[in-house]
């Protein structure tokens, strides 16, 4: 199973390792992508704050995210698993798991991003800021830069990690860098968390998409099968396995071929 994530803009303040080896990362076919958008980036940062504010699309209020950027190749580093504070992040909360389930995650969890395309969870990397959604001058849209590097090295990265299901937890924005194809597209799912309440004027369930709670809940999923030790083959058996972890799940099969599976997890409480 291939768990693909969002990262989150909410990240430990420092590293506490060694500086950036770019060598050292995972997916090395992005190798050559990443030292582009890290190159410019740094050289962006370093040359015009206020311009980098602006591609970057930061307040004001963060405003010291552009000096984290200039230092990326001299600042301390820590695992992704462990540089992400997001929601999404603390309700998986890596650290809890066993020592099985943190086996699997190393093997199984990929993190998307703007600025290294995608890194597994125990990869070393400094405290960043830049978003899927950047353009920048040189590299133009970074969804688009990153769209032929992924689509060389994800297949392989899917087998690497045991074959079965691709769980595709990313928001659209990153979802834009690499969508499956072909027979692995048969085998992605992607998830949408749906609110169920009852109208209590009528007595007819609505429900409604949940924005910021959909982060919570995905992580919860994905610490579940992680626990559960859950290696599902294909999307069916995907939703028997949430099925069985007891969350609500309703399935749509892909109309057609090169199509990925979509699934609803409908929740009665978010919190």
């Amino acid at each position: 199973m291939l768990v693909l994530l969002p990262p989150s803009e909410g990240k430990a303040a420092s590293g506490r390792g060694a500086p950036l080896k770019p060598e050292s990362l995972s997916l090395p076919g992005l190798a050559g992508a990443r030292e582009a958008v890290l190159d410019e980036l740094v050289e962006l940062c370093a040359a015009d704050e206020e311009k980098a504010r602006e591609v970057l699309g930061l307040t004001e209020g963060l405003r010291g995210e552009v000096a984290k950027n200039v230092l990326l190749r001299t600042a301390g580093t820590r695992p992704a698993g462990q540089l992400y504070t997001g929601v999404l992040y603390d309700a998986l909360d890596l650290a809890t798991l066993d020592a099985a389930a943190r086996r699997r995650a190393a093997k199984s969890l990929l993190v998307f991003s703007g600025l290294w395309g995608a890194v597994h969870i125990g990869d070393r990397i400094p405290p960043y800021r830049c978003s899927m959604g950047v353009k920048l001058p040189g590299v133009g849209a970074l969804a688009g830069h990153w769209r032929a590097p992924m689509a060389a090295v994800l297949p392989s990265a899917a087998e690497a990690a045991g074959g079965g299901v691709v769980l595709d937890l990313r928001s659209s924005a990153y979802a834009a860098a690499w969508r499956a194809e072909g027979e692995l597209a048969a085998r992605t799912a992607t998830v949408r968390v749906l609110h169920a309440q009852i109208d209590p004027a009528t007595g007819a369930e609505k429900r409604s998409v949940v924005s910021h709670f959909n982060k919570t809940t995905k992580g919860r999923i994905v610490r579940d099968l992680l626990t559960a030790g859950a290696r599902p083959k294909d999307p069916a058996r995907l939703v028997e396995a949430l099925r069985e972890l007891g969350y609500v799940v309703e399935a749509k099969p892909p109309a057609r071929a090169g199509k990925t599976w979509e699934l609803d997890v409908v929740v009665t409480e978010i919190h």
